[in-house]
């Protein structure tokens, strides 16, 4: 029993560790893609400003923050006690508060670019 006690411990601590990087590759991609929005965006022409470059990072975020939860989730499997469920409970809902607003962000910017002209002679204020 002990055996699949420290088997099942190790593969939960994998899958714990690939979770959290997978986490941190996403916010790497969502930096990277930022950044290329960055440097293809035209001299003239002006999206609303910054708005397109929020949304892309703020969904990058949202996906890194899910991975989190999952490793958090996975981290309380091995030994459960009523102190890492507790500082999971709080990990938990502030992460689900987070993706929440963030969530929230995102549609009304995607609102705001879909209602605006694309193309404008002069950068909004």
């Amino acid at each position: 029993m002990d055996l699949l006690a420290s088997g099942l411990a190790a593969i939960v601590g994998i899958l714990k560790l690939c979770f959290e990087a997978i986490s941190v590759l996403c916010i790497l991609l969502g930096l990277i893609a930022c950044l290329q929005l960055v440097i293809r965006r035209p001299g003239r022409l002006y999206i609303p400003p910054f708005i397109d470059i929020r949304l892309t990072l703020g969904s990058w975020l949202a996906l890194g923050l899910e991975f989190q939860l999952g490793a958090d989730i996975l981290g309380t499997t091995i030994a459960p006690s009523f102190d890492t469920l507790g500082q999971l409970a709080a990990i938990a809902v502030i992460r689900t508060f987070l993706n929440y607003f963030l969530s929230k962000e995102i549609e009304q910017e995607a609102k705001q670019v879909s209602a605006k002209p694309l193309f404008t002679e002069e950068p909004e204020v």
